[in-house]
């Protein structure tokens, strides 16, 4: 499974970005997938998640209100949009995914297929 995170950038305190992550060699359909972030100095966390079928989804608290995550199976693609983006929100963005029946993992440890991580920055 073969995964690439796209749409990272500079933008600046309340403004809007999306970004993307395809698969390419398999259908995405079958995976549940999570968006991950990791700021300098810290760990990676998960910030958003969905189930295979999109049924399912979780944002982090610090999140719930301004990211959105949705997932077009027949695009194979998985897009976190978001919105009143704040300096904190400065990282890293990674997608993952896993094969799973049900729901998603929450730990970076649960998922064995990564893209390569995007940058957004957030400036104040």
């Amino acid at each position: 499974v073969q995964l690439q995170a796209s749409g990272g950038g500079l933008v600046q305190a309340g403004g809007s970005l999306s970004v993307s992550c395809t698969a390419s060699g398999v259908s995405l359909g079958n995976y549940a997938v999570g968006w991950f972030r990791q700021a300098p100095g810290e760990s990676r966390a998960l910030v958003a998640a969905t189930s295979w079928s999109g049924v399912s989804t979780w944002l982090a608290g610090s999140v719930k209100d301004r990211f959105t995550i949705d997932r077009d199976n027949a695009k194979n693609t998985v897009v976190l949009q978001m919105t009143n983006l704040k300096p904190e929100d400065t990282a890293v963005y990674y997608c993952a995914a896993h094969l799973r029946d049900h729901g998603f993992g929450h730990t970076s440890e649960e998922y064995p297929y990564w893209g390569q991580g995007t940058q957004v920055t957030v400036s104040s």
